[in-house]
C-alpha cells in the first residue's frame, strides 16, 4: 500500500509538472511536492506549501500559482474516485487538502487487511549497520548504557519492520592495556580464578580491576609484568588469550542477563575483531599521505578540529609507544563494514560527549577513502544524559554510578506493588510475571518517549503512573480495546468477510486518520532516528481511542460491525507500534 501522504505528494508534483515543469529550472526543487500533515484539522489533513517557493522563483503572486496548481490536481482527482472532500488555498499560497470522508474508509479497511498494517515495504532494501549497547569488559553496566541499548534496539526494530536487513552490533570494549593489568593481577593475587578452581562474578572483576590499578601505578614489578602481559596478549600467547577469554566470558554472561531482561538481541565484535588490521591501516594512511607525526605519535589533521588553545587537534592513530586507540579501531571498523559488509547505512550510538570523536572520524574515513557519502550514509546519533531528581547526573544514594541490574530491579519491584494495589486478584506468579513486563516496559517507554537529544530527569513514580504519556496507560488503552472486542463477543473473522470500514462520526474519523499515518511516522523515524515520535504517535492512537469510545458507542449500535472493525485496527496498531518500542503487552490491566 502507498501511504496516503505519498498519493497526495504523487499528484501534487504531476499537478506542479503540468503548470509550471517548462518554466521551473530541471534542478528545481520546487518541483518535489513538500506534503505535511496539518498541525489543526481546521486547516485539512495535509498541506503543500510548494506555491510559496514556486512563486519566488518564477516573481509570480503566490496565490496565483497556488490557483493553478490546484486547478490541475482538481482534474487529477476527478478521475475515478475522489480522494479529497475540497482543496483551499489559505492565506499567502498554502494548499490544504481534506480527505474524502469514503475514501479515508476504503483507506482504513485496506490498511485492516494489510499484513503490514499500510507500511509498504522498500523498492531496495538497504544493509542497515546499527551499533548500540557497547560496554567495556570487566565494567558492569551502568545507567548510561539503558539509553543507547533501548534506542539502538527500537531504531533497529524499525528499520527490521520497514524491510531493511539489519546487523545488530555490540562494539565492546574488550581490548588493551587494562587487559594486561588484569591478567596479572589474577596470576599474582587470584590465581585460582585461572585455573577454574574458583568461579568469578563481574562486580569481582570490577573491584580486581580497580585494585589491578592501584598496583599498576605504585608497583614497577607489576607495571612491568602487566606490559609484557599486554605484548603477550597481542602476540597471541595461548596463555594470556585463555585468561583474556575468561574474563570475557564473565562480563558476556552478566551483560546476557541484562539484555535477556531488556529482550534485546545483539551480535558480539569487540575491538579485538579488529587488531589484525590495525598495522595495516596506520601503514595504509601513511602511504596516503595523511600521517604526519606529533610528539612522536602517527596523527591526521583534519580542518576545523582545534583544542582549546585554538591548536590544531590532532586524530591521535598512533601512540608514541606503538600502541593504538578508538580511533584506530573505529577505522579499521569503517573500512569493514563499508568493503567487506557493503553497508548502505551505518548508526552508531553514543552519548553526546563523543560527538567530536564521529565528525572526526567521518572526515578521516572520507579523506582515506574507507567512506564514500554518496553511497554510504553514516550516522551518529548521540544522546543526553540520565538525570536525578536534583537535575544531576543519575547515581545511587552513596554517590555511585547506578548499576543498570538494580535500576531494573528496582522498577520491576515497584511495579509489583502498583499491580499488588490496583490487581489483588492476581495470582502470585501473575503478580511476579506482570510485574516484570510493567516494570521493564515503564522504564523503557519513559526513555523512549525521551525526546534523545536532550537529558531526562528519571522518576519511578512519573514513568508507572496510569495517565499521560506512559507505559501503563499505553498498556491500558490496548487491554480496553480488547475488552470492547470480548464484550461484543462475535467471530471477527466472519465479520471481516462480510463486512467493512464506514466512517460517520467525528471522532470515528479522527481515528481513522490517525491510524491511516502509522506508516509516515515510521518513515520519519527512518529518516530522523528519534523514537519518540513513535511514541507521540501512538499516546495519539491511545487518545483518540478514548475519544471514539466515549462517542461512539459499539455494541448494540448500527455501526457495530464497521466499528469492532477499527477496534481491531487500533488494537493491531498498537501492538505493533509498542512492538516496534520493545514494550511487552499485559493480556488485563
Amino acid at each position: 500500500m502507498q501511504t496516503i501522504s505519498s498519493v497526495i505528494r504523487n499528484k501534487t508534483a504531476t499537478a506542479i509538472e503540468r503548470a509550471f515543469g517548462q518554466a521551473l529550472d530541471s534542478e528545481s526543487s520546487s518541483r518535489f511536492a513538500d506534503i505535511k500533515q496539518t498541525a489543526d484539522r481546521k486547516f485539512g489533513d495535509y498541506q503543500c506549501n510548494n506555491a510559496l517557493r514556486i512563486a519566488k522563483e518564477l516573481k509570480q503572486p503566490p496565490r496565483e500559482v497556488a490557483m493553478k496548481i490546484l486547478s490541475e490536481f482538481n482534474r487529477l482527482d476527478s478521475k475515478g474516485e475522489a480522494m479529497m472532500s475540497k482543496v483551499e488555498i489559505a492565506g499567502p499560497g498554502f494548499i490544504n487538502f481534506y480527505l474524502n470522508h469514503s475514501y479515508l474508509s476504503n483507506e482504513v479497511d485496506r490498511q485492516l487487511r494489510d499484513d503490514r498494517l499500510g507500511v509498504p515495504l522498500p523498492e531496495c532494501p538497504q544493509k542497515v549497520i546499527v551499533e548500540f549497547s557497547s560496554p567495556n569488559v570487566a565494567k558492569e553496566l551502568h545507567v548510561g548504557h539503558l539509553r543507547s541499548t533501548i534506542i539502538g534496539d527500537s531504531i533497529a526494530r524499525i528499520f527490521e519492520f520497514l524491510g531493511h536487513n539489519v546487523l545488530r552490533l555490540n562494539h565492546i570494549g574488550d581490548w588493551g592495556t587494562q587487559f594486561g593489568m588484569l591478567i596479572t593481577y589474577l596470576q599474582e593475587f587470584q590465581p585460582d580464578v585461572l585455573t577454574g578452581k574458583r568461579k568469578a562474578a563481574l562486580p569481582d572483576l570490577m573491584q580486581w580491576y580497580r585494585d589491578s590499578k592501584k598496583e599498576f601505578d605504585a608497583n614497577e614489578h607489576f607495571k612491568k609484568a602487566s606490559q609484557e602481559n599486554v605484548v603477550r596478549l597481542q602476540s597471541k600467547d595461548i596463555q594470556m588469550i585463555n585468561a583474556w577469554e575468561l574474563i570475557c566470558e564473565i562480563s558476556r554472561r552478566a551483560y546476557q542477563e541484562i539484555y535477556d531482561l531488556l529482550d534485546v538481541k545483539l551480535t558480539e565484535r569487540g575491538e579485538s575483531f579488529y587488531n589484525p588490521h590495525l598495522n595495516e591501516i596506520v601503514d595504509d594512511l601513511t602511504e596516503k599521505g595523511l600521517i604526519e607525526i606529533s610528539d612522536g605519535a602517527k596523527c591526521i589533521f583534519l580542518d576545523g578540529f582545534y583544542t582549546r588553545d585554538k591548536e590544531p587537534l590532532p586524530m591521535i592513530v598512533q601512540k608514541s609507544d606503538g600502541g593504538f586507540n578508538y580511533s584506530t579501531t573505529d577505522l579499521a571498523a569503517m573500512r569493514h563494514r563499508v568493503d567487506i559488509e557493503r553497508a548502505d547505512r551505518i548508526i552508531v550510538l553514543t552519548d553526546a560527549g563523543q560527538k567530536q570523536h564521529f565528525e572526526m572520524l567521518v572526515k578521516a574515513t572520507e579523506r582515506a577513502g574507507y567512506l564514500d557519502p554518496h553511497k554510504t550514509l553514516f550516522t551518529h546519533v548521540p544522546f543526553g544524559v540520565v538525570l536525578g531528581p536534583d537535575g544531576k547526573k543519575f547515581k545511587t544514594r552513596s554517590g555511585k554510578t547506578e548499576r543498570l541490574i538494580d535500576l531494573l530491579q528496582e522498577g520491576v519491584d515497584r511495579a509489583k506493588s502498583v499491580l499488588k494495589e490496583r490487581m489483588p486478584d492476581l495470582s502470585e506468579s501473575e503478580l511476579s510475571r506482570f510485574a516484570n513486563i510493567l516494570g521493564i516496559d515503564s522504564l523503557k517507554y519513559a526513555d523512549l518517549s525521551s525526546n534523545r537529544l536532550r537529558d531526562y530527569v528519571f522518576s519511578y513514580d512519573r514513568m508507572l503512573r496510569f495517565e499521560g504519556n506512559t507505559a501503563p496507560f499505553m498498556l491500558y488503552a490496548y487491554v480496553r480495546v480488547q475488552g470492547i472486542k470480548r464484550k461484543v463477543d462475535k467471530d471477527l473473522s466472519s465479520i471481516m468477510e462480510s463486512e467493512h470500514i464506514d466512517l460517520h462520526d467525528p471522532t470515528e474519523i479522527e481515528l481513522a486518520l490517525t491510524l491511516r499515518r502509522f506508516p509516515d511516522v515510521l518513515q520519519d523515524i527512518e529518516n530522523e532516528l528519534l523514537p519518540n515520535r513513535l511514541t507521540d504517535y501512538l499516546y495519539g492512537v491511545a487518545e483518540c481511542f478514548h475519544a471514539f469510545f466515549r462517542d461512539c458507542r459499539v455494541q448494540g449500535s448500527e455501526y457495530e460491525s464497521s466499528r469492532l472493525l477499527l477496534c481491531e485496527l487500533t488494537a493491531r496498531i498498537l501492538e505493533k507500534g509498542l512492538n516496534l518500542l520493545g514494550i511487552k503487552l499485559l493480556p488485563r490491566m
